[in-house]
């Protein structure tokens, strides 16, 4: 064996030891990222979150004082995810999907939670996260973001709201606050872009821009024009939206999105 052939042959090994190496790591950091949101979803018994019912029971206050009759009281389990990380905001839940987590917004920084896991770790798996130009208790339209990760993991499973049957199937999802538990039901299914900020297009992501019955009534007209089928649902001034966004591959800087209305 000529030495040419014996440095290529060296050089293949140390590639495939790296790429093994890569592998493994990734491979790690998903079982990791998936036994830490197992063990965020352990749901106690008597949890509203992820029990199917869409109640709302509730737990004792953060503290030990006396609640006054009409103060909010947190969710039971809400409360104690609270406890370890202020920065969640709900919890989402989507039948026969991997998504059951839940939703978090930083104060200081819009996207922290793009690359930090609950326990403001460092992970390229980020979680769910609320747009920073939305507050949970206040304005009609929640816009949350989530990474689609390959493994399945985040926002991928929101890719089977493609196919007209799936929707079908899962016409509503379950979001709650802080202080409520909450069905919403499916308005519509886009895929659009990140435009840039001079193009004059709809941007479904300017939720901030959404202020007025007008502004609204537009919305719902941009968001059905784009829609990938008819779900028959629609939203009207006053309804409550959620808005699920993940990136979409088949187009540059592609998105999907899911728009839901609170049900009344």
């Amino acid at each position: 064996m000529n030495k040419a052939k014996k440095i290529l042959i060296a050089f293949s090994l140390v590639l495939l030891v790296f790429s093994l190496a890569a592998t493994a790591g990734h491979l790690l950091e998903d079982y990791q990222a998936r036994k830490h949101m197992g063990e965020l979803t352990r749901q106690p018994e008597d949890s509203p979150i992820g029990s199917g019912t869409g109640g709302g029971a509730t737990a004792p206050p953060l503290s030990d004082e006396k609640v006054k009759e009409d103060e909010p009281v947190m969710l039971s389990k809400l409360q104690e995810l609270y406890r370890r990380n202020p920065d969640i905001v709900g919890w989402l839940k989507i039948e026969d999907t991997v998504i059951d987590y839940p939703v978090m917004q930083n104060p200081q920084d819009g996207e922290y939670y793009l690359s930090h896991d609950f326990d403001k770790k460092e992970s390229k798996h980020g979680l769910p996260f609320l747009d920073v130009h939305c507050q949970i208790d206040d304005g009609d339209i929640l816009l949350i973001h989530g990474h689609y990760i390959k493994n399945g993991m985040m926002f991928a499973d929101l890719m089977k709201y493609k196919e007209e049957r799936f929707y079908q199937e899962h016409p509503t999802f379950q979001f709650s606050t802080l202080y409520e538990t909450a069905d919403y039901e499916i308005v519509a299914v886009i895929l659009s872009k990140v435009y840039r900020k001079a193009e004059k297009i709809f941007k479904y992501y300017q939720v901030e821009k959404v202020g007025t019955p007008a502004e609204f009534d537009s919305y719902i007209q941009n968001v059905k024009q784009l829609a990938l089928y008819d779900t028959g649902v629609t939203a009207r001034y006053g309804d409550k939206l959620v808005v699920l966004s993940t990136c979409e591959y088949s187009t540059e800087n592609g998105r999907l999105a899911v728009i839901a209305r609170k049900r009344q």
